[in-house]
């Protein structure tokens, strides 16, 4: 691999130490700065810097971040133009992102699944209480520290406000934008979108914790958009023939997944607040021989 030019230089003053990651919109950085010590410096891809609509969605990344203030919400720390690189600069969270422990590790133990989804929402609801809906809810766009149990929710960049108006809008109507696997039915038409779609996305990753799958099985995006729209999702209990929770649990979660946004939970944190509830008695009074090993993941952990 070329190594990267922009390693070793220093911009706005953040000396870039290497590159962790890079998406479809921006490279991400290791940097270091003399009072904010250790920070994830974020710059615009070569390819969007003239793109009017991609710096947009930069700046307004941006002015989100800077607009929600959690314990679970990445911090912003500052935001601007150096050497014709605009950035963005946030606060470095420790471990992993949660989609590549979710690969490895699920389904959760029950504890652990509530104590994840209890954050996000926490996170999300900060959000929606200051005007703003993610957009992107899902793994990848969270960060885990399994050691202390901890995430941090990351990237504002397809959020939106729920005041904006049709002339400030920077998807056109008719076009959605999200991750297929997590974006609600209702988002598939470009419209904009309220704050249940966020509960939806979060209902999906709680089933893919609890079961190491997801609602919908479709084998490609055209398939995953006809799904959406036209049929329920799998019930949470026939994700894997060897795990059977208790009613309760799969009734929260399905409703959560419900395709009218009216059906399901009136915001976030009920939903996690229900799904904590269930999860105190998780299992199905007989479930299948099956499930044993799995039921013994959840109540003792690993």
């Amino acid at each position: 691999m070329a190594r990267d030019a922009l390693v070793g230089t220093t911009l706005a003053g953040y000396t870039l130490l290497d590159r962790v990651g890079e998406g479809g919109t921006a490279t991400v950085y290791r940097a270091q700065h003399p009072t904010h010590g250790t920070v994830a410096f974020k710059v615009l891809r070569e390819k969007l810097r003239q793109d009017r609509t991609a710096v947009a969605r930069f700046v307004r990344e941006a002015s989100f971040g800077t607009r929600v203030t959690h314990p679970n919400v990445i911090r912003t720390i500052e935001t601007g133009e150096a050497d014709g690189f605009p950035f963005l600069v946030i606060e470095w969270a420790a471990g992993e992102l949660l989609e590549s422990y979710a690969k490895r590790n699920a389904p959760f133990p029950t504890d652990e699944v509530a104590a994840v989804v209890s954050q996000i929402a926490g996170a999300v609801y900060a959000a929606h209480a200051v005007g703003i809906v993610h957009r992107d809810l899902k793994p990848d766009n969270v960060m885990y520290d399994h050691d202390t149990r901890t995430v941090k929710l990351l990237d504002f960049g397809i959020a939106t406000a729920t005041d904006v108006t049709p002339d400030q809008r920077l998807t056109r109507a008719g076009f959605f934008v999200g991750t297929l696997m997590y974006v609600a039915p209702e988002a598939l038409s470009g419209e904009v979108v309220s704050p249940a779609a966020d509960q939806y996305s979060l209902a999906t990753m709680a089933y893919l914790f609890l079961t190491g799958a997801l609602p919908y099985t479709a084998k490609s995006p055209r398939e995953m958009f006809t799904q959406l729209l036209s049929q329920p999702p799998i019930p949470l209990n026939k994700a894997k023939p060897e795990l059977q929770y208790a009613q309760g649990v799969e009734d929260v979660v399905m409703k959560g997944l419900a395709k009218a946004p009216g059906d399901r939970y009136p915001d976030v944190n009920v939903f996690a607040a229900a799904l904590a509830t269930a999860l105190q008695t998780p299992f199905a009074s007989e479930p299948p021989t099956a499930g044993f090993l799995s039921r013994m993941k959840g109540l003792f952990g690993r």
